[in-house]
C-alpha cells in the first residue's frame, strides 16, 4: 500500500513539473489549474478557466489527501513556485503603470522648470540691482489678504511685483476678529503692520467662492468636525446678513452677495486689533477692499472710511470707490 501511495505522488509530481516548465516556456496556461485566478491580474477574465485542468485538479487534491506531510508541502511549494510567473506580470503592470503617472509629474515640473529659467532670464538678471537689494530687506506698500483659490493669483491680476505686497492666503479670504485668538492670518497682519510697516491692506475676494458656499451652505449651531467648516464660520456674522438683505434671492444669488459683505466684515474685524486700528486712526495705515470677478474680467475696489464704521454696530462706510473693466 505505501509503495502504490509513493507510485502516485511521484506521478502527481511529475506532471506538476511538466505543467510548470510549460509556464516558464510560453505554454498558454501559465498557472496550471490555478491560471483563471492569475490571468485576472493580467488583463484576461477573471472567471477563465482550463477546463481540461478542472478534473485533474480534482483527482490530484484527492491524492493530496493520501500524502504524508512531507509529501504535500513539496506539492505546495511547487504549485507556489508555478503561480510566480503570474505575480510577476502583476508586479510589471503595476510598475508600468506607475512609471506613466511619474512621467505625467516629471513633465509638469519640466513646464515649471523652463517657467523659472525664463523668470530667471528676463526679469532677475535683467533687474539684478533690484533683486540683490530685496535679499537684504523688503519693504512692501502692501499687505494683501486673498484667497487659496487657483483662479484668484494677485501678482497675475494686480502685476504686483516681488517687493511689493505681503500677501496671505486663505480659504474664503477671511480675516477673524481679534477674540477668535492667533491663526496664520492674524500672524501674518501682525507682522506686516508692526514690523514692515505696510501703508496699505487689502482684502480680495471672488466671484463663485468655494469658501463662501460652503459657509452659506452650512446647518447653524453645528459642532463640525471639518477644517473647512470650523475655517469659514469666520464669516458668519457676513452669512447671516446675506441671508437676510436677500432672502428671497436664489443660493447664486446669497452666495454673491455673501461674497462682497464678507470683504466689508473682515475689513471691521481687522479694526478689533488696537496696532492696526492706532495705525488707521493716525492715517498712517490705510483698509481696502476689492472684488475680481473672473466672470466678465472685472474688479471692484473701495477703501473702508474709519469715521463712518462702527465695529459694534457692525456699521461701515466706504470712500474712493472705483470699478475697473
Amino acid at each position: 500500500m505505501v509503495w502504490q501511495i509513493r507510485s502516485r505522488a511521484r506521478t502527481v509530481m511529475s506532471r506538476m513539473a511538466v505543467l510548470s516548465s510549460s509556464s516558464i516556456y510560453g505554454d498558454s496556461f501559465h498557472c496550471s489549474p490555478f491560471s483563471g485566478l492569475t490571468n485576472s491580474f493580467v488583463g484576461f477574465s477573471r472567471n477563465w478557466a482550463n477546463p481540461n485542468a478542472t478534473q485533474w485538479s480534482k483527482n490530484m487534491e484527492s491524492h493530496l489527501r493520501l500524502l504524508p506531510s512531507v509529501k504535500r508541502n513539496q506539492i505546495s511549494r511547487l504549485k507556489a513556485s508555478s503561480c510566480s510567473l503570474g505575480l510577476a506580470q502583476e508586479l510589471t503592470s503595476y510598475k508600468v503603470e506607475n512609471m506613466g503617472k511619474t512621467d505625467g509629474d516629471q513633465d509638469l515640473f519640466a513646464e515649471m522648470k523652463q517657467r523659472f529659467l525664463s523668470f530667471k532670464k528676463h526679469k532677475y538678471l535683467e533687474d539684478l540691482e533690484h533683486f540683490q537689494a530685496l535679499a537684504e530687506a523688503q519693504y512692501p506698500k502692501f499687505m494683501v489678504i486673498a484667497c487659496a483659490d487657483s483662479r484668484v493669483c494677485p501678482s497675475s491680476i494686480l502685476g504686483f511685483q516681488p517687493g511689493e505686497a505681503f500677501m496671505i492666503r486663505n480659504v474664503a479670504n477671511l480675516v477673524p476678529p481679534l477674540e477668535h485668538g492667533p491663526s496664520e492670518t492674524n500672524a501674518a497682519l501682525e507682522f506686516a503692520v508692526n514690523t514692515l510697516e505696510v501703508e496699505n491692506i487689502l482684502v480680495i475676494g471672488h466671484s463663485t467662492c468655494g469658501g463662501i458656499q460652503a459657509l452659506m451652505s452650512m446647518q447653524d449651531d453645528v459642532d463640525s468636525r471639518s477644517f473647512l467648516e470650523k475655517w469659514v464660520i469666520n464669516g458668519k456674522s457676513a452669512k447671516l446678513r446675506a441671508k437676510a438683505e436677500a432672502a428671497h434671492s436664489s443660493f447664486d444669488q446669497q452666495c454673491r452677495h455673501c461674497e462682497k459683505e464678507s470683504i466689508n466684515r473682515s475689513l471691521l474685524n481687522l479694526l478689533t486689533y488696537p496696532w492696526i486700528r492706532e495705525r488707521v486712526r493716525k492715517e498712517l495705515l490705510s483698509i481696502h477692499g476689492g472684488y475680481y470677478d473672473f466672470l466678465n474680467c472685472s474688479f471692484e475696489k473701495w477703501t473702508l472710511d474709519l469715521m463712518g464704521s462702527s465695529i459694534e454696530g457692525g456699521r461701515y462706510s466706504f470712500k474712493d470707490q472705483a470699478f475697473w473693466y
